[in-house]
């Protein structure tokens, strides 16, 4: 068997971009002799549609491409995810998603999800009803088991821990199956690539049948879809993959014996940065606002920030606002105009000394004289930052990235209406130690970060000789406590504090975290890379006494 993989990009709601994206697979599966090609989970609609199921207008423009889709099946197979009624009219979710088998302009085959899961980003227990039963498929000689997503996850391999008492490949093969083709909306975390790997060339070694792994490609809202689509023979190895992070086309037998494994995976620091480039990439251009505006304040994050920008989106895109005031060191702004030249980008400089100092005289008249009122003036400088950010935003149809990054976010260490003002939060989900694992990443091949933008001690410049270290521990600490609280939902008690850390310090960085949760609600949207990240899969009341996180 000839099996064509089209591992494609959709958009959410974009029913005849997608249909084209369709259209073309099909296509060229045709000319390289396939005899069957697979396309992504909900192929026709985008993922996650969430509450557009509800609306029927999109119900009624998914069937449609569906029927456009079944179509095209003349002269070859075509197995496609897609949103259907379910079986019955009483459930009261009437939806299911499938993977659906068309053959010579008919609907040969239906196969439902089955488990449905509910856990971080995901919610599909809310629109779908799960599969009541799984049945191979019969083709061309073949028992087909056609699998959506989460059902390939639910196997042997998780021991005791398995997540669900339900698994519907042992089912499939149970039945007959002698192949199991996956259609697939996995979005991507760091590790997610070799713990997927690790359940399915398991799964496909227990079983003794071959795997197909067809995986969504691209950004939606905060989540990013890595494809990295794969076969893995009936002994477990992959022999085939297909690209990461980019839409890619692949034709293979499945059944095929005696090829090599494929090489192994890429390094995870430039995992992580075509991750986050994609994310930004597809973010702004599914948006159709494909330029960006950056606040530069010579600093790491912003920096980095850039950099990803100017990759995602070129960096004639791109534009840096420099914005000194009255406690910016020269450093800053020479480092932001290094960045900015190595970068390619085009910089305005603002600065915000005249506008600062009369918020001050305002502020004289408000609470009356004093020599110094504290964090007020300093997070004004960063509002007032913010507004002239959002000016050019609204004046040329500029996005605005923010530039904050996991732990400051989580210390709510930002200013609302200041620096977390903007359309997307690039680093949101990137702690600090990792923003310089990204940084030494974009200088492998020639600087083009500042190494002075590295080496300084972290500042928010927003008061004399100011440094992060003065509000926060430092952040190889921090992000230790962070890591195990937040990615790994670990309470005070369960927290393996670094060597010399007090229970104290680990205590007040899990007050702080639950403290600012109502910064966080009030954020720009975070792109996931990780796999627990500041929204939809992270859902933390605002009003709580629960013991800082204990």
């Amino acid at each position: 068997m000839r099996l064509a993989i089209a591992q494609i990009n959709t958009t959410l709601g974009d029913f005849e971009g997608n249909l084209g994206r369709v259209r073309a697979g099909v296509e060229r599966a045709r000319e390289a002799g396939a005899d069957l090609i697979i396309f992504p989970e909900l192929a026709t609609c985008g993922y996650p549609p969430m509450d557009l199921l509800e609306r029927p207008s999109f119900l009624r423009e998914q069937e449609r491409i569906l029927n456009a889709v079944r179509e095209l099946a003349h002269g070859i197979a075509i197995v496609i995810g897609a949103v259907v009624p379910a079986p019955g009219t009483e459930w009261i979710r009437p939806l299911a998603n499938a993977a659906v088998a068309l053959v010579e302009g008919r609907v040969a085959h239906v196969q439902a999800k089955t488990l449905l899961p509910t856990y971080d980003v995901f919610d599909e227990a809310r629109y779908f009803q799960p599969a009541a039963e799984r049945r191979p498929w019969d083709f061309a000689g073949h028992r087909i088991g056609l699998a959506i997503c989460e059902d390939v996850w639910s196997g042997s391999y998780w021991g005791q821990d398995r997540p669900y008492p339900i698994d519907p490949v042992a089912e499939l093969v149970g039945a007959g199956a002698e192949l199991i083709l996956t259609v697939s909306a996995s979005p991507w975390q760091q590790r997610k690539i070799e713990l997927r790997d690790a359940f399915l060339t398991d799964a496909a070694r227990r079983h003794g049948v071959p795997f197909v792994f067809c995986n969504l490609v691209g950004g939606n809202d905060e989540l990013i879809f890595d494809g990295a689509s794969l076969v893995a023979d009936r002994d477990g190895r992959v022999v085939h993959r297909l690209a990461r992070f980019e839409e890619d086309f692949g034709v293979v037998d499945p059944f095929e014996s005696g090829r090599p494994e494929v090489p192994e995976l890429e390094a995870a620091d430039a995992l992580l940065e075509r991750a986050l480039t994609l994310g930004v990439r597809d973010y702004l251009h599914k948006l159709d606002l494909p330029t960006a505006v950056i606040g530069l304040s010579g600093g790491i994050d912003s920096a980095v920030t850039a950099h990803l920008a100017a990759l995602a989106l070129g960096p004639e895109n791109v534009t840096g606002i420099l914005m000194p005031g009255p406690f910016s060191s020269d450093h800053s702004l020479s480092d932001a105009h290094s960045l900015a030249v190595s970068l390619g980008i085009v910089t305005h400089t603002v600065r915000i000394d005249t506008i600062y100092k009369d918020f001050l005289s305002e502020f004289a008249a408000l609470f009356g004289p004093e020599k110094n009122y504290g964090l007020t003036q300093e997070n004004i400088q960063a509002r007032i930052r913010g507004a002239l950010l959002m000016a050019v935003s609204n004046r040329e149809g500029r996005i605005v990235l923010a530039t904050g990054n996991k732990s400051e976010l989580s210390m709510g260490y930002t200013t609302l209406y200041g620096d977390l003002v903007g359309g997307l939060a690039v680093l949101g989900d990137v702690l600090k130690r990792d923003v310089y694992r990204l940084a030494r990443r974009a200088n492998a091949d020639g600087e083009r970060i500042p190494e002075s933008s590295i080496r300084k001690p972290p500042s928010a410049e927003l008061a004399p000789d100011q440094k992060d270290s003065d509000s926060l521990p430092s952040y190889e600490v921090l992000d230790a406590i962070l890591e195990q609280a937040v990615e790994q939902g670990r309470s005070a008690d369960e927290i393996e504090a670094p060597p010399g850390v007090d229970a104290d310090t680990v205590a007040w960085v899990l007050r702080q975290l639950d403290l600012n949760e109502y910064k966080r609600r009030q954020a720009p949207v975070v792109l996931r890379v990780s796999g627990k990240a500041f929204g939809s899969g992270r859902r933390i009341p605002i009003v709580q006494r629960t013991g800082s996180g204990a």
